[in-house]
């Protein structure tokens, strides 16, 4: 199992305009292609602008094929170009869990 760690960091003041746009458009498209997500967060401390969300895969190999899929989807791609002029820039990380990790098995729902 892994995690993907996405953060987006928003032009100043957009992160609320960001979230508001993906409550209503693009999760309903996100979530049934890419499946598991863990939770979806703003910054609050620290780096202001942010949007931070988590996603679990079986595998690189499950990630890939879903990711795939995402962005193959027209609907996908016409949200995409609504938020894109809101980022500033953008980090993905590749989580994996210790064996001791609670998420070393997948995910506890």
């Amino acid at each position: 199992m892994i995690v993907e760690q996405r953060i987006y960091t928003c032009h100043c003041g957009k992160a609320p305009v960001y979230v508001s746009m993906y409550q209503q458009e693009g999760l309903a498209i996100q979530r049934p292609i890419l499946g598991h997500l863990l939770g979806y967060f703003t910054s609050d401390i620290g780096t202001l602008n942010q949007v931070i969300h988590l996603w679990a895969y079986e595998s690189l190999a499950d990630r890939a094929e879903r990711r795939g899929r995402l962005l193959a989807d027209p609907a996908w791609r016409t949200y995409a170009a609504k938020v894109q002029p809101l980022v500033l820039e953008q980090h993905n990380m590749i989580l994996t869990p210790a064996a001791f990790s609670p998420w070393a098995s997948g995910p506890a729902y």
